[in-house]
């Protein structure tokens, strides 16, 4: 799994940016201004952290090796996802389409309204 996989898969979704606030090192995938994944760009192990549901969090932590507490991060709400051989990529497109939803579904109404016309 390479970082251009990733960065492709969240600039395809509506309404998201990339950047850089933490310095040159982590990258940051918002939408509407709201972070939904995090991911440092020089790493030899491809890793990030993604939003997820409390209950759900601990689940897939029991589940999957793979999946930590959000390194740096609130630990009842992120994850942190270790892109191994164990883990499909369909099981990451899904834990980055349930962040990013996570994030969508906090967004003020405002914001909302904004995104569905992007």
């Amino acid at each position: 799994m390479q970082l251009s996989f990733i960065d492709d898969y969240c600039m395809a979704k509506k309404g998201v940016e990339a950047t850089l606030p933490f310095g040159p090192d982590t990258l940051v995938y918002k939408v509407m201004g709201k972070a939904f994944l995090l991911t440092g760009i020089e790493t030899t192990v491809l890793s990030f952290n993604v939003k997820c549901n409390p209950d759900k969090a601990i689940e897939l932590r029991e589940q999957y090796d793979c999946v930590l507490p959000g390194y740096h991060m609130n630990k009842t709400h992120w994850n942190t996802i270790k892109c191994n051989e164990n883990v499909s990529i369909s099981l990451i497109k899904q834990w980055i389409d349930d962040s990013y939803e996570l994030v969508v579904l906090g967004l003020t109404k405002a914001q909302k309204t904004t995104l569905s016309t992007l």
